[in-house]
C-alpha cells in the first residue's frame, strides 16, 4: 500500500458540498461527454496508464465501476491511487475542464450493486441487474481543480484554475 492511505480524502457528497465550483465543471463536462472521462491509474511498474471509464454518482458517492476483469481495475486493486480528467476534446478549454484526484474503496455490497444496477438500467436501459460484480470502487476525492477561461467583466481573458483539498476552501490562481 502506498503512501496516499495517510492523504486525507472525502466522499463524494462531501466534495460537492466543499468545492462547489470544481465539482459544478466536472459534472457539467462530464454529462456533455455523456458520462465518460479518462481515468488515469498506476500500471504495475508504476507507469502511468489512462483509460476512458464512465463513472457514476449515486447514494451520495462516484462509483468507478465497469466491464470486470480490464487492466485498469486490476491497477486500481493494486493501488487505489486514480485521477479523473474530464474529456477535452477544445485545446483552448473554453468549455473548461477538471481533474479529481483520489483512491477508491471496493464496496462488496450486493444490495448497493443491484440498486446500482436497477439505476443504470432505467438510466440508460443497460441490464446488468442480477450480476455479480467483481469490484465496485467508491471513489474517495483527495484534491481536485477546475479550468475556466473568464472574460466579459472588461479585462482580457484569463484562465482560472480552481484548486482544492480536504479540509480547505476553493482557491483560484489567475493564469493570463
Amino acid at each position: 500500500m502506498s503512501d496516499s492511505v495517510l492523504v486525507p480524502a472525502v466522499s463524494w457528497r462531501e466534495f460537492a458540498e466543499a468545492a462547489p465550483t470544481v465539482s459544478a465543471v466536472f459534472r457539467r463536462r462530464h454529462a456533455v461527454a455523456g458520462n465518460l472521462v479518462m481515468l488515469a491509474t498506476v500500471r504495475a511498474d508504476g507507469s502511468p496508464r489512462i483509460s476512458p471509464v464512465e463513472p457514476r454518482e449515486f447514494e451520495g458517492r462516484l462509483w468507478i465501476v465497469g466491464m470486470p476483469d480490464t487492466t485498469k481495475f486490476r491497477d486500481l486493486g493494486r493501488d487505489p491511487r486514480f485521477c479523473l480528467h474530464t474529456a477535452t476534446v477544445d485545446s483552448q478549454v473554453s468549455e473548461g475542464d477538471a481533474k479529481l484526484f483520489g483512491r477508491v474503496v471496493d464496496v462488496p455490497d450486493p444490495a448497493l450493486h443491484q440498486r446500482f444496477a436497477q439505476m443504470i438500467f432505467d438510466d440508460i436501459g443497460l441490464d446488468v441487474r442480477g450480476q455479480t460484480f467483481d469490484h465496485f470502487y467508491s471513489a474517495e476525492i483527495t484534491g481536485a481543480s477546475s479550468v475556466a477561461i473568464v472574460s466579459g467583466d472588461g479585462t482580457p481573458d484569463r484562465m482560472e484554475v480552481t484548486v482544492w483539498t480536504p479540509g480547505a476552501p476553493e482557491r483560484v490562481v489567475v493564469k493570463h
